[in-house]
């Protein structure tokens, strides 16, 4: 019988690892401070039935590519927020953003925009944004592979901005919200929402969150500080003799809307929520958290306050508990009242000191 020859054997196949993800694509395995860790994996048969009467309902309401949005806002405002506060079903999210942002718009009124600030101009920012790309959502199937489809992606579209926009360039803060949007949409599409939020198309204007000395920051923060001691006056006393401020706490809910380390279907349902009634969705959220938590905060000294503030319980961020008492909280009044008194602060002429006569 003759011999096999070795020398031109198949080769041996290399096995392929299955890296297992969840239903967002971010690595089952992973866990720590990853924004999926609590994502709830069980899905009964009448739940997928529920959900896909629901996208039905949304599917009516949009119309083909969006054909209906607007027609349906004006005759149903009060359905299309309560519809969105439930939930916007996530097969349809990413036109959904689109539409309730004011981004498809800007899209179809600016053909050929991304593409030039992509192809044919330069940044100041690029080592910048290409230094940060690895740590936005690491554990996330598409932005993992060095240089891979999505870290290009999100490159191509920070460094569009900091083109589009020079006076904001690029903050390190800025690849969450792009990299949030690029799971949803195109890189064009991320663009022009990114437009839409920092330049204001639906709601206040967001830049400032990301200007030099970050200046909206500052301000909601002071906001932030102010309701906590509204509304949670102990604790907020508790603060002071523990030395704590909102800065030290609370700036990544506002720099990057709750993407940062933050539960991400918790995430994806703050922002469907923020794209349709704008900032103040953060200020509930964020008094929530604490709310839920008050009984707790109020005891701990300043090292595991700290701690806590940073890494709240699992029930604490389960949207379905934290968005409702959210929405409980009433905030508009009083930041419309606050922005007022900032406004007569600022245009208040200041007095000028006689010179002492000699």
């Amino acid at each position: 019988m003759e011999k096999k020859r070795t020398d031109d054997s198949e080769p041996v196949p290399v096995p392929v690892v299955v890296v297992p993800v969840d239903r967002f694509g971010f690595l089952k395995q992973e866990h720590g401070n990853s924004p999926q860790r609590f994502i709830k994996t069980t899905r009964s048969s009448s739940n997928y039935e529920k959900e896909e009467r629901r996208v039905t309902k949304w599917r009516k309401m949009i119309g083909a590519g969006g054909s209906d949005w607007k027609h349906y806002v004006r005759r149903k405002p009060h359905v299309v927020k309560r519809r969105i506060r439930k939930g916007i079903p996530d097969c349809l999210r990413g036109l959904v953003w689109q539409l309730i942002s004011g981004s498809r718009d800007l899209l179809l009124m600016n053909p050929g925009v991304y593409e030039q600030l992509v192809v044919y101009e330069t940044s100041a920012s690029e080592l910048d944004i290409i230094r940060d790309i690895s740590r936005t959502f690491p554990s996330h199937v598409f932005f993992q592979k060095r240089h891979g489809p999505g870290q290009r992606s999100l490159y191509n579209v920070l460094k569009a901005y900091s083109v589009y926009d020079r006076d904001v360039g690029y903050v390190q803060g800025m690849g969450f919200i792009a990299g949030l949007l690029l799971l949803y949409m195109s890189e064009e599409d991320a663009f022009w929402l990114l437009v839409a939020l920092l330049k204001g198309a639906v709601h206040s204007p967001m830049e400032g969150l990301y200007q030099a000395g970050l200046p909206l920051v500052q301000k909601y923060l002071l906001q932030f500080d102010q309701l906590v001691r509204e509304l949670m006056p102990k604790l907020g006393e508790h603060f002071t003799q523990e030395m704590i401020n909102p800065s030290m706490y609370a700036s990544q809910w506002f720099i990057t809307v709750f993407s940062y380390s933050f539960p991400f279907h918790s995430a994806l349902r703050i922002w469907d929520v923020f794209l349709a009634e704008g900032i103040n969705i953060v200020f509930k959220v964020g008094l929530a958290l604490l709310k839920h938590c008050h009984d707790d905060l109020v005891k701990l000294p300043f090292e595991e306050l700290m701690h806590a503030l940073r890494n709240f319980p699992e029930d604490a961020m389960d949207p379905d508990t934290l968005l409702p008492l959210a929405y409980s909280i009433k905030v508009a009044k009083r930041l419309e009242e606050m922005k007022q008194d900032g406004e007569k602060a600022v245009a208040k002429p200041v007095q000028t000191v006689n010179p002492v006569q000699l």
